[in-house]
């Protein structure tokens, strides 16, 4: 599918733009295959051509009002740590970027701060005291050890700063009076959300005896069950959080096999990949939605986890471009292992909290992706498209996790698909036969 661009309205800009965390005076460029929300504070950005809009009513909630012309009451604040000109459809959105230099220094200098916060005000580890507090031995031995080693480098902080090697530790910003007091309301809420990894795991079990484990040699299971181990030890009762986790690792597999897909065309090796890539780059899009509705609830919040998430991307990123480049079907093998994980625990996660999420609105990046006018590459990825098209539902926080569960399953069915290349022409086949216009 090709992005049309509307030349256009596209304004003739001189010089460059500034630093990417600063506001910039110059109109992005407008793609029409992706529905962004209109501004209607800058009049050079409105058009007529573009159905679903943002609006604020009267107290500040943000309400969108999709192709259908129903209207969605979104949270009034983004919670994630890149709120704003980090977030898809918000400000500097559909921009080029600036050098990989400015936006190192940048983003150095942001978690530079977080980093130190975390150390001096401990925001993790009173988390984790709050959510599951240490019972045994062992933990309690854990615990104390982590807030020793705090310490230590808070009092380092603090001295490095004293001596002006570090500038001086300033507050997080303030939120406004009406985002703080949703914040208040909005983070109560979301910290009654539970997710049993007991519970999961019987889940898992169930759908194992009812349609057969999946098989993988032991060097794509153990990678595997390492990540979930580490997901299930490190998240307790923190579900919004390790879901985050899980997202930023699952655009993982798909970028992976992008970038040999492309080596090979590039080489000459191989060039009936190509629409392998589009599927892949269909399921990655998706999954960035599903990171960036985690983030808005407030899933990257702390340095610990984005430390933690990042660092796994990026390890695992590697790993599977070496199993991809060994064995296709078995990185593969390794996606659909991960995607259906993914499906049991959203599924136990939304039996388990079904009140509590459907009296929580959705994030405003869940109703402009689910209830666009153009569903962006969403076709693509959907393996089985036999029973018509998918028109999925965003009235509140539950639908959004459903969508979440339910797209984790359409990523199960084509990883499977994969491994058996006469299959691909098949959803080819179908995909083209009923593709939205």
């Amino acid at each position: 599918m090709m992005l049309k661009t509307h030349h256009s309205n596209i304004p003739r800009v001189s010089g460059r733009a500034g630093p990417q965390l600063k506001k910039s005076s110059r109109v992005p460029l407008v793609v029409r295959a992706v529905a962004s929300p209109i501004d209607f504070n800058n009049n050079k950005r409105k058009t007529d051509s573009r159905p679903s809009v943002v609006r604020r009513d009267a107290d500040g909630s943000r309400l969108f009002v999709d192709k259908e012309g129903q209207v969605t009451k979104a949270m009034a604040a983004d919670y994630g740590f890149r709120a704003g000109a980090g977030r898809l459809y918000e400000e500097h959105y559909g921009e080029v970027p600036s050098s990989v230099i400015e936006l190192a220094t940048q983003n150095f200098t942001h978690e530079l701060a977080q980093m130190r916060r975390a150390f001096r005000f401990r925001p993790h580890l009173d988390q984790v005291l709050q959510k599951s507090p240490p019972k045994t031995a062992l933990g309690k031995l854990n615990f104390d050890i982590a807030e020793r080693i705090r310490s230590g480098l808070s009092n380092l902080d603090e001295s490095l700063e004293g001596v002006g090697v570090l500038p001086k530790l300033d507050p997080p910003p303030p939120l406004s009076q009406a985002q703080l007091a949703e914040f208040d309301v909005i983070q109560e809420k979301l910290s009654r959300l539970t997710l049993d990894n007991d519970a999961v795991a019987r889940v898992e079990k169930e759908r194992n005896q009812r349609y057969g484990e999946l098989y993988s040699p032991l060097f794509v299971k153990l990678p595997f069950d390492a990540l979930c181990l580490v997901l299930d030890v490190v998240y307790i009762n923190r579900p919004i959080q390790k879901f985050w986790v899980l997202e930023t690792v699952a655009r993982i597999p798909y970028f992976a096999c992008i970038s040999i897909l492309h080596l090979y065309e590039s080489l000459g090796f191989w060039r009936a990949g190509a629409e392998l890539r589009k599927i892949h780059f269909a399921e990655e899009w998706n999954e960035l939605h599903h990171l960036q509705i985690m983030e808005a609830l407030g899933g990257d919040r702390l340095w610990f986890d984005r430390f933690l998430g990042y660092h796994a991307a990026i390890a695992y990123y590697w790993v599977l471009i070496a199993l991809y480049i060994f064995s296709p079907k078995q990185s593969y093998a390794f996606s659909e292992l991960l995607e259906s994980h993914a499906v049991d625990t959203y599924g136990e996660f939304v039996d388990a909290n079904e009140e509590l999420l459907k009296a929580l609105e959705p994030p405003l990046v869940a109703a402009q992706y689910y209830r666009s006018p153009d569903l962006y590459m969403f076709d693509e990825f959907q393996t089985d498209i036999s029973n018509g098209r998918r028109d999925p539902k965003c009235n509140n926080l539950y639908d959004v996790f459903v969508n979440i569960r339910d797209d984790e399953g359409e990523h199960v069915k084509t990883m499977h698909a994969c491994q058996d290349a006469e299959i691909m022409d098949e959803i080819v086949e179908r995909r083209e036969k009923m593709r939205r216009v």
